[in-house]
């Protein structure tokens, strides 16, 4: 199976998609440091051995046209900014909205499913229509919004298409807030995923349910004590439990479920062997450096070291360093290293990144989380076996 990469950064969803099966035809990045670094690491996201284009570019400039009718899935995060939460929230207005393009190249290419990724910011009240006009569009891809017409007339239209009935659906869509740190990430990372299969293949889909949770970590730290084994931490240098969960700890202490999920991932478990970045044995380890500086203010206190992270964020102006700093159980702080920020983002040791601290730490925060991408990938290419067989069976 094969997929178009659009607005990839450092490939954080590129390399989920090549691990769930998909073959990239092209992949599709204006940032150049980014480009870089899809370059430098073109190994991990090529499959085995398979050469693809890398569109180094504006999006609106590559040529759907030439892929029409030849590819699998579609996927991308159309950059958050107008939706962040810490961004302008210019939503539809800011120029750097790409959701047009993102519709655009699915009314051109006309692939059997897509999946797009965007921000928490985007289910915001305030763009809440402008939310129905984006899954509206994608399902209808081919309802074009007319020269003179504004994109809420264009919104009124597809209303009244979706509400009569009359017509079929191109792409059945499922939305979903997803929290990666509820399918393995060490990262309480909140993001939409958008995820359409067109109609015609006939099968059913639904997102992947979590792995791992939080009452787990729980269990493991506070009731069995598995956690701080795994790690030799000793007895005398374990934490008691927060008061603010005490009742929910006795509450799964006192359970008799099977659970069947696994504890949620730490900053610890994420960084575990990694040697201290002011070490001489950091050098071992691409993007493991040291950066100085980190201090801690009020709103400003950063991830706790026994806890997933908190939210890698790009930043707009810098490294935000609340989201990006290592907070230790004796008070101090220090900025997570590219490394390090790249295992919470579930990349591989021998991926790296291209550019300074800053620039890298900005790819990163603005990735997919490699764990999630595959997660949610698979389970599409699964379905897109399914539909393929039974096409095959109709064949014969």
């Amino acid at each position: 199976m094969n997929n178009i990469e659009l607005f990839a950064g450092a490939g954080g969803l590129a390399m989920g998609m090549t691990r769930a099966g998909f073959v990239h035809d092209a992949v599709v990045e204006w940032d150049a440091d980014a480009c870089q670094t899809i370059r430098d690491n073109r190994d991990h996201y090529s499959g085995q051995g398979e050469t693809f284009e890398l569109f180094d570019d504006d999006a609106r400039k590559f040529n759907y046209d030439a892929h029409k009718d030849l590819i699998d899935v579609i996927s991308g995060g159309p950059p958050c900014q107008p939706f962040s939460m810490g961004g302008k929230h210019g939503g539809d207005t800011d120029a750097r909205d790409m959701f047009p393009v993102a519709i655009e190249s699915i009314r051109r290419i006309n692939p059997k499913a897509f999946i797009f990724e965007n921000v928490k910011g985007l289910l915001r009240e305030s763009f809440a229509s402008y939310f129905e006009s984006i899954i509206l569009q994608l399902t209808y891809p081919d309802v074009v919004r007319k020269k003179n017409e504004t994109w809420l007339e264009h919104l009124a239209r597809l209303e009244r298409i979706h509400s009569s009935g009359k017509r079929i659906p191109k792409y059945k869509i499922l939305f979903r807030l997803l929290n990666a740190a509820d399918y393995g990430v060490p990262q309480k990372r909140e993001r939409v995923f958008i995820v359409g299969i067109r109609s015609d293949l006939g099968v059913e889909w639904s997102f992947p349910e979590p792995t791992h949770s939080e009452d787990e970590l729980l269990i493991a730290k506070y009731v069995t004590g598995a956690y701080w084994n795994k790690h030799g931490v000793p007895k005398r240098q374990r934490p008691l439990p927060p008061d603010r969960q005490k009742s929910r700890i006795a509450k799964l202490a006192a359970g008799n479920a099977l659970w069947t999920l696994q504890p949620w991932q730490t900053v610890r478990d994420a960084i575990a062997g990694l040697p201290d970045p002011q070490s001489k044995e950091a050098a071992k380890f691409h993007n493991h450096v040291f950066n100085g500086g980190a201090r801690t203010y009020p709103g400003h206190t950063g991830s706790p070291l026994d806890e997933p992270a908190k939210t890698l964020k790009a930043g707009v102006h810098g490294v935000p360093g609340g989201e990006n700093m290592l907070a230790y159980p004796d008070g101090s702080v220090r900025y997570f290293t590219v490394r390090e920020a790249a295992r919470i983002q579930t990349f591989p040791d021998t991926y790296r990144f291209h550019g300074s601290w800053s620039e890298t730490m900005r790819q990163l925060g603005n990735a997919v989380p490699v764990r999630l991408a595959e997660i949610v990938s698979r389970s599409v290419a699964d379905v897109l076996r399914l539909a393929a067989t039974r096409s095959s069976s109709r064949g014969h």
